[in-house]
């Protein structure tokens, strides 16, 4: 594989003049500028739709994709809806943060009215869509539809015959909420259409697109609620144990992330069917997936549920290579980034190395002065992919700033950071290292290109609230960084003109 470069930058964090990131002419005005810049990578954060505190990793379905993202000027263009009409409404007035409850009063009430004048019932192209994703769509829009009758509270939580699935309880929600039902169709039909036709673009301007899927789905999701079989559940579809991290030294209490656990022994009877259509749907969606905790399908931590904390939880094997020998003789080679990062243990990094995967490579791990760590470019191999942060990182010009003692010394020494470096200045060394080292990919967050502190940090792990909110403002993204960015591509030979 050739040397590349590349920017992580979710859809939401795009400018726009709706309130969030959609697939809007400045999604593709950003497709021009990644390539002005040098690069033929775009990361995205998961495209599914978000929950209760407004996270990518927690959706509701992890084949669909988030109506936030659907363009109300392409709703305009096929005369649905007025562009008055969409201008009357709010969708927060800051143009560097999501405002998520501004937007959610806003945009589905939008959305329906554009579904009541699309007649789209009687289209031939969303026929053919309903027919091809009918695995999935009509258990997420039905389950969308309950929930909503529900006060959108957990399927765990719903009226025993729907919650089990009885026939004439599904029967009789599939008609009392036919529109409903319709809805939700509709707005994943739209989705696929306009973010098929963005990817398309960015394909044609020889930029390729990194997808991003958790490895669980959440507990409230049509997944979960459509097909326990996959799951640890009891007989009154209570998770038997849920997923989470073990203590360590920087929480007393481990992590409690509440996922449901897969039945592995079920998934290997039916050769990882589930697992299969999922990955396909995401290499129809992406050129390249970035699975998150990849250390899961190695051994996964497993926590008695309920519990109030992860203390009480023990580790369980996972499928392994098993699964990816399947995905290779059922799909063939793909492109797949093993989300590596964290205390490994051999028997993981035998895993990654079996797979032929890339791991990650993130430059702010480096820097402890206690120990010699992989995370060094020095110690690089070049099937990996290196970043200054992901999205769960400070910003590297914050980071870099609240850094202490031995340890900033140490990045210091390595990087040759001057004394007197100016602030903004900070970022673009360490883009520099990660540019230089051997990975075969180096992947910048945005915020680091544009030098940004710890206000435009993206996501505090295990926090709720003022996360996902970042947005980058109209023309942050100027032509002399993308010259800059360039000119590094070209240096380090991650730079190809598109033949």
């Amino acid at each position: 594989m050739s040397r590349q470069a590349g920017i992580l930058m979710p859809i939401s964090s795009l400018p726009s003049e709706y309130g969030i990131g959609c697939f809007s002419k400045e999604a593709y005005e950003f497709v021009d500028a990644l390539v002005d810049a040098g690069q033929t990578c775009w990361q995205l954060l998961p495209l599914g739709p978000t929950s209760y505190g407004d996270s990518p990793y927690q959706s509701f379905s992890t084949f669909a994709g988030n109506p936030y993202f659907i363009d109300p000027n392409e709703l305009v263009a096929r005369k649905w809806i007025t562009k008055k009409k969409c201008d009357s409404y709010s969708f927060g007035k800051q143009t560097d943060r999501v405002d998520y409850a501004q937007i959610y009063a806003s945009r589905f009430r939008l959305l329906k009215e554009a579904y009541r004048k699309s007649g789209i019932e009687a289209d031939k192209d969303y026929q053919r869509f309903v027919k091809k994703n009918r695995f999935w769509l009509e258990d997420y829009a039905l389950y969308m539809a309950v929930k909503g009758s529900f006060g959108n509270r957990s399927w765990q939580e719903w009226d025993e015959d729907i919650r089990f699935r009885k026939k004439d309880a599904m029967e009789r929600y599939r008609e009392k909420y036919r529109d409903e039902i319709l809805f939700y169709q509709f707005i994943q039909y739209e989705f696929t259409r306009e973010w098929k036709k963005l990817k398309a673009y960015a394909n044609k301007k020889g930029i390729q697109i990194i997808g991003d899927i958790p490895i669980y789905v959440a507990l409230d999701s049509a997944d979960a609620w459509a097909n326990p079989e996959l799951f640890q559940f009891k007989e009154d579809m209570r998770p038997k144990a849920v997923a989470g991290c073990p203590p360590d030294a920087f929480s007393a209490d481990g992590q409690l992330w509440g996922n449901p656990l897969y039945d592995w022994e079920y998934h290997k009877k039916t050769e990882f069917d589930w697992w299969i259509r999922r990955l396909q749907n995401c290499f129809a969606f992406y050129d390249i997936v970035r699975i998150d905790h990849f250390r899961g399908f190695d051994e996964y931590y497993s926590i008695p549920f309920p519990a109030k904390n992860a203390r009480g939880g023990k580790w369980e094997k996972g499928p392994g290579i098993l699964l990816f020998k399947k995905m290779k003789e059922k799909l063939g080679e793909r492109r797949v980034i093993a989300e590596d990062l964290g205390y490994l243990t051999p028997s993981v990094i035998r895993l990654v190395k079996k797979t032929g995967y890339p791991g990650m490579k993130v430059l702010q791990f480096a820097f402890d002065s206690r120990e010699e760590s992989d995370y060094l470019p020095h110690n690089y191999g070049a099937n990996s992919v290196v970043y200054t942060g992901t999205h769960d990182n400070d910003t590297t010009l914050h980071w870099y700033e609240v850094l202490k003692g031995r340890d900033k010394r140490f990045a210091s020494e390595y990087l040759d950071i001057p004394k007197d470096v100016r602030e903004s200045e900070v970022p673009w060394i360490f883009i520099r290292a990660a540019y230089a080292s051997v990975s075969d990919l180096a992947v910048i967050p945005m915020q680091d290109v544009l030098s940004l502190g710890g206000k435009a940090r993206m996501n505090y792990p295990s926090t709720l609230g003022g996360n996902w909110e970042w947005r980058m403002k109209p023309g942050a993204f100027s032509a002399a960084k993308r010259k800059r960015l360039k000119k590094l591509a070209e240096l380090y030979g991650r730079f190809h003109e598109k033949k």
